[in-house]
């Protein structure tokens, strides 16, 4: 069988659309909870103009591109890794700027999940008569904004959980201590996780055993590349959510005091948690499910009504067990260190009862590497909606 060959003109938009999904990465820790896009502009297969969307409030990535272009993008072809807006928000409408500028033609990597857009502003560049593809490296443009596609398709956000554990699969030791069982490399790691994400998610029975401040601590956060177009410093804390069902939370825990804000999710709504601590970062907030617990799926939704994209479970074995019974964890980062704690040690996931092989569940690993001294892997369940 052979393959046609590659024209020059696709060439071409594969190598602007590539230069437009690495610029919208440089937004990868500050654009919540918008979605992170990259623009090019080209003419005469030359770059133009160049932006990327850097944070809530501030200017899209085709008004950036349109920016530094000037007078010079008449005619030119735009490159968006994600269909441009049409309607007002905290900006106006980028579909009305690419028309006012005269762009002759635009290739957009994916449509836009947010019904607001939703192929309206694909539409509406039609109507003024500008040609409009869409498609050219959608899986990867997908792949940049797993939560901002998540909470528009399935009203819910995107769920990664941290899991650090010994090569036999313990979580800790049997008397409860896990300070530390991966090295600091590892530790430094989990930093990227969390400010990537919107909130993190934790227990009741972890912040009891541990007392953690789940904050995002930026000078241990090595940017590389980045750190040309980001301050650590300005990247916001994540939300820090605790499922906390019978208001156990005591007034001292330390993350009531750490930077940044905290949802303290109960199943009674008028449950005052941790009242004497409360202040303008702190809420409480209630989502009764039928057993007298946290619904987990009701908090998911209400997570997603705040607008968060991805969460980070930090959690211990009941509330990692939930999640996954409840098919609400779309990937798993493990991190293994290479020491053995035995069968008394603590396990990652606590399910009802045993399983059998045949209930096991299935995972699709997507990345293996090396972190210091310790192995990271990332997977996702099977079954999945949030798998690419």
């Amino acid at each position: 069988m052979t393959t046609a060959p590659v024209s020059v003109n696709d060439r071409l938009d594969r190598e602007m659309m590539a230069l437009a999904l690495r610029l919208a990465r440089r937004g990868w820790y500050t654009t919540r909870p918008n979605p992170r896009v990259g623009c090019v502009l080209a003419r005469d297969g030359e770059v133009v103009g160049a932006g990327w969307h850097e944070r809530a409030g501030g200017p899209h990535a085709e008004v950036a591109a349109l920016a530094q272009a000037g007078a010079s993008v008449r005619g030119a072809v735009a490159y968006v890794t994600l269909e441009p807006c049409c309607h007002h928000g905290r900006t106006p409408p980028c579909t009305e700027a690419l028309i006012a500028a005269g762009v002759r033609r635009v290739v957009v990597a994916m449509t836009d999940p947010n019904p607001q857009v939703a192929g309206a502003g694909i539409r509406r560049l039609r109507e003024a008569g500008i040609e409009v593809e869409s498609g050219l490296m959608g899986v990867e443009a997908e792949a940049l904004n797993p939560g901002f596609i998540m909470r528009h398709r399935a009203g819910r956000p995107y769920v990664r959980t941290k899991l650090a554990m010994t090569l036999d699969g313990r979580t800790a030791a049997e008397d409860g201590c896990s300070q530390w069982i991966t090295g600091a490399a590892a530790r430094r790691d989990v930093q990227h996780l969390r400010a990537r994400s919107c909130a993190i998610l934790t227990g009741i029975g972890t912040v009891l055993a541990d007392d953690p401040r789940l904050t995002l601590r930026p000078d241990e956060l090595d940017l590389g590349a980045l750190a040309r177009h980001v301050d650590p410093n300005s990247i916001p804390q994540p939300l820090r959510v605790i499922v906390d069902s019978h208001c156990r939370m005591p007034a001292g825990a330390r993350l009531l005091t750490a930077p940044g804000p905290v949802l303290i999710a109960t199943a009674d709504r008028l449950a005052p948690c941790a009242r004497e601590a409360v202040g303008d970062l702190i809420e409480n907030d209630g989502f009764p499910g039928p057993d007298g617990r946290v619904d987990l799926h009701a908090l998911l939704a209400g997570l997603a009504q705040r607008q968060v994209n991805e969460v980070l479970l930090e959690a211990g074995a009941v509330l990692n067990g939930a999640m996954l019974q409840a098919g609400l964890i779309d990937e798993m980062v493990y991190y293994i260190a290479p020491k053995l704690l035995g069968d008394r040690g603590r396990a990652l996931f606590n399910l009802p009862e045993a399983l059998a092989l045949a209930q096991a569940v299935p995972l699709v690993i997507t990345d293996v590497r090396a972190v210091g001294d310790d192995w990271r892997i990332t997977a996702r369940p099977k079954s999945s909606a949030g798998g690419a």
